[in-house]
């Protein structure tokens, strides 16, 4: 194997990850905090949350990590053989679709139209509460769940990478 896909495959894993882990504590405890809040002031939050993720770490991880992932599972298609490239390439496939086409298609229309909103109005609050927090949290599980298993198959594919190969 090269180093390079070594060091790729890897990081890969870890990324998968951190990014898995970022939409985990959403779903898991971050939403149902901020529905439990006063008045608009979950509403508000996530408004401000929606601005935020454009400035920081997670954002360049989170985007970097589709183009990390189409490059692995092309290249999984083109040059790797057997269960181990199966697998490379199933992994940047469940992130290109389950995680970043999940977040393009759902959730990031969901974010535009709460911050398109005014907090003060009841419309708002009803999409925010009845719409929004059931819909984005589903999304955002299913976002979690494709990054453990990118994480999973690109560390079963990298396992069998490195398996001695028999004569």
């Amino acid at each position: 194997m090269s180093p390079v896909l070594f060091v790729v495959t890897h990081a890969a894993v870890l990324a998968y990850a951190l990014v898995g882990g970022v939409f985990l504590a959403f779903s898991d405890f971050i939403m149902r905090s901020l529905s439990r809040t006063g008045g608009t002031g979950g509403l508000e939050a996530m408004q401000v949350i929606n601005r935020e993720v454009f400035r920081w770490v997670f954002m360049a991880l989170f985007l970097g990590m589709a183009v990390v992932s189409a490059l692995l599972a092309g290249y999984a298609a083109l040059a790797l053989a057997g269960p181990p490239g199966t697998l490379i390439l199933l992994a940047g496939l469940v992130y290109l679709v389950g995680c970043f086409g999940v977040t393009v298609v759902c959730n990031v229309p969901m974010n535009e139209a709460l911050g398109a909103m005014d907090p003060s109005e009841e419309t708002a609050f009803a999409y925010w509460s009845d719409a929004y927090l059931p819909r984005w949290t589903f999304w955002n599980t299913v976002r979690t769940l494709a990054c453990v298993a990118s994480a999973v198959l690109m560390l079963l594919g990298l396992t069998g990478l490195l398996q001695p190969q028999a004569a």
